[in-house]
């Protein structure tokens, strides 16, 4: 149990949308719901952890003066190995997110894990730290969306990427006590704004608890 909680506020400090603040233009724009979270976190996941392990493998034959180019060119054929895949198997995804499985490749946060961790550490541990900051993200998207969907909509629901049939669809608050605007741009960075302060309060509250046992 305390080796779960101790993840868990790693995964809170260590964030690399509330905690970092990387990632944060893709984070406003898809979580409109989740099933657009959930396709994008995977995506992610996916790109993170093998630029993570390729990188690391080829690091010490990689000369310091083009290894961000090389970064790019790895991340970017696994970004379009991944859209193509998407476009082929997960249509409604691809609609979706349209623009944003491309601009993967410049997200900050794979590039930032390529250069501060990959670049400098074993295939095994920089395999773990992509899966870990693409999981950390992938909960980022998912909270962002579920208090954007249920304020919006009243509803949460998924839907079957590969069929677009649904899976389930739960309404929870009435139509007439909904708040649209949080299905648009104010709504999304007042959604942001609101939980990383809650998060930021959390770690303050760790950081004093820990001081204190001291």
């Amino acid at each position: 149990m305390k080796s779960v909680l101790n993840y868990g506020m790693s995964l809170l400090k260590e964030n690399p949308v509330f905690g970092l603040y990387l990632g944060i233009c893709s984070t406003l724009a898809i979580t409109i719901n989740l099933n657009n979270a959930l396709g994008m976190g995977l995506s992610v996941i996916i790109i993170l952890t093998i630029s993570n392990v390729v990188i690391s493998a080829i690091r010490k034959i990689t000369p310091d003066e083009i290894r961000i180019p090389v970064y790019i060119v790895v991340i970017a054929t696994l970004v379009k190995a991944i859209e193509l895949l998407i476009r082929a198997y997960a249509p409604a995804i691809d609609q979706a997110l349209g623009i944003f499985i491309p601009l993967i490749v410049v997200n900050c946060i794979i590039l930032g894990r390529a250069e501060a961790f990959a670049s400098k550490n074993g295939v095994v541990a920089s395999a773990l730290d992509g899966l870990n900051m693409g999981v950390a993200y992938t909960l980022s998207l998912v909270a962002m969306s579920l208090v954007r969907q249920i304020l919006a909509t009243g509803i949460v629901d998924l839907s079957n990427p590969f069929t677009n049939t649904e899976i389930f669809s739960i309404t929870l608050i009435p139509s007439q006590y909904t708040i649209p605007i949080f299905s648009g741009a104010i709504g999304a960075f007042l959604t942001f704004a609101l939980l990383a302060a809650g998060i930021s309060a959390i770690k303050n509250a760790e950081e004093k608890k820990l001081k204190g046992a001291k």
